[in-house]
């Protein structure tokens, strides 16, 4: 026959573990069906067919940057990959997450615990066994017994904390991919804004050695009478004006260069970079297909861990009205002597109602229940529009990058054409000048333009490798490897 002591018991195990929080359901967001400058970067003849063949596995993924073809510049990554603090930092939080579920699932298990020692008590004459105005005295108790408590999860408690903190780890994890994916962003932007300014100071320092031939060439022209004052006069400030643009070039080379030495967790007084190597390719980035950008960004996949986190902490807000039973226990030896602690006929226990089932009922709470669900109510709807408002962020990203990039093709089409003209232009004036044609400043006009579209080149082939960094970025780049276990990174 069955103890009807444990019908209760049955029937919370049978109905243990449901959910009261809402069914998730993924916000709707308007996905285009294809990226609008990419495009527009198509012939006019071909949009109306045209179709993204690229699929997203085709775009650089881990070491994505190793695209550009750059040695220096992989092993810049590999130093800011190791070194960063900010990336350390946010290590750290993916293994506080992966603390936080392990605490959180330890509410699965029965909790057991242990204790040994002397306590001193006075039994009341109820529990001696003798009558209510019986007197009974104190005495000193050696106890030895273990305490198990096991919570029924009725209403889901448990099993919506547990998987809020899952999705916190799984967006706590894609916050760590996106701030790598920043890191290594950076790196490459900065790595390539000091080659940009590397390139203007070779312009620069040639324009002046120019700079200086030209007033030594004036002088003389001057001392034997074949040239005014003016002239000399004019070669000088121009040589003052490279000059100046030159050292403001310099400055600007160590700022950068400062910035690249922090990303790289090295104080700037500590680094420099001497750059030998010629310049990598640029490669050109597919955009692919607008909803890959969903899977891809690891922004927007810890906004959309951060929704089904919330939309499960409705479910824990929800269980607070309902009970809470836990079952709890205790058995052990219990003795007047040390010595006779551990003999058999010490042992003691004790079990309440219902295998020690205690029942917690929420009756009057000052409306801190209530409250508590209408918060987490108005979190999941923060939730929803903060996922909403990366989404579109994260299209504009990717728009913004194409169509500086198809900006920057058509101005890289055009100034080769410039650099050329401008170059010849200079010879020309030079010629005329020499043969008494033309004055010097007609020289001056055409060698400064000259100066100008060849350092536009070189701001323009910078542009385009930053360009690119950008779209990659904004595209999702390369997601990596998370950090290591708590033991393995202690060891380490």
């Amino acid at each position: 026959m069955v103890d009807r002591r444990l019908i209760p018991l049955a029937i919370a195990l049978v109905i243990s573990g449901c959910s009261l929080a809402p069914k998730f359901e993924q916000p709707k967001v308007a996905t285009p069906d294809a990226f609008k400058q990419e495009a527009l970067a198509l012939p006019a003849s071909e949009r109306g067919s045209w179709k993204v063949g690229e699929p997203a596995e085709s775009q650089p993924r881990g070491e994505w940057w190793k695209a550009f073809g750059d040695s220096t510049l992989d092993q810049l990554e590999a130093a800011a990959m190791a070194e960063n603090p900010g990336l350390q930092a946010a290590a750290a939080r993916v293994l506080q997450a992966r603390a936080v579920l392990g605490i959180t699932e330890a509410d699965r298990i029965p909790q057991v615990s242990v204790g040994v020692g002397p306590f001193n008590t006075r039994p009341s004459p109820a529990s001696a066994g003798l009558p209510a105005d019986a007197n009974t005295s104190s005495r000193t108790l050696w106890r030895a017994n273990a305490v198990a408590s096991y919570e029924l999860d009725l209403f889901g408690r448990v099993k919506n904390s547990i998987g809020a903190a899952k999705t916190d780890l799984e967006g706590t994890e894609a916050t760590f991919r996106s701030v790598t994916l920043a890191l290594q962003a950076d790196v490459a932007r900065t790595y390539f804004e000091l080659r940009e300014t590397e390139g203007d100071l070779e312009v620069l320092r040639r324009g002046v050695q120019l700079r200086e031939a030209t007033l030594k060439l004036n002088e003389a022209r001057y001392q034997a009478g074949a040239a005014g004052e003016l002239d000399v006069a004019r070669a000088k400030t121009e040589l003052a004006v490279n000059r100046t643009e030159l050292a403001a070039a310099e400055g600007r080379r160590a700022r950068v260069e400062n910035a690249l030495a922090i990303l790289l967790g090295k104080p700037p007084a500590n680094f420099s970079l001497m750059i030998t190597a010629p310049p990598g390719t640029v490669p050109s980035i597919p955009a692919g297909l607008p909803s890959s950008l969903l899977e891809r960004r690891p922004d927007i996949v810890a906004a959309q861990r951060a929704l089904v986190s919330a939309n499960a902490r409705i479910g824990v807000a929800k269980a607070a009205f309902f009970p809470q039973i836990r079952l709890t226990g205790q058995a052990g030896f219990e003795s007047d002597d040390m010595s006779d602690l551990f003999r058999w006929s010490s042992r003691t226990w004790f079990f309440g109602p219902f295998l020690g089932a205690l029942i917690s009922v929420p009756i009057l709470d000052g409306g801190r229940n209530r409250n508590e669900l209408a918060r987490v109510k108005a979190v999941y709807e923060e939730s929803v529009g903060n996922y909403r408002q990366k989404v579109l962020l994260a299209f504009g990203d990717v728009e913004d990058s194409l169509a500086g990039l198809r900006s920057l093709a058509g101005q890289a089409a055009a100034n080769e054409e410039a650099v050329v003209a401008a170059k010849r232009a200079a010879q020309l004036a030079q010629i005329r000048y020499d043969v008494g044609a033309t004055g010097y400043l007609e020289v001056i006009d055409a060698q400064r333009t000259a100066l100008d579209v060849v350092r536009d080149e070189n701001r323009i082939r910078g542009a385009r490798a930053t360009g690119t960094v950008a779209l990659i970025r904004a595209l999702g780049g390369g997601w990596g490897d998370l950090p290591a276990e708590p033991e393995k990174v202690s060891a380490r």
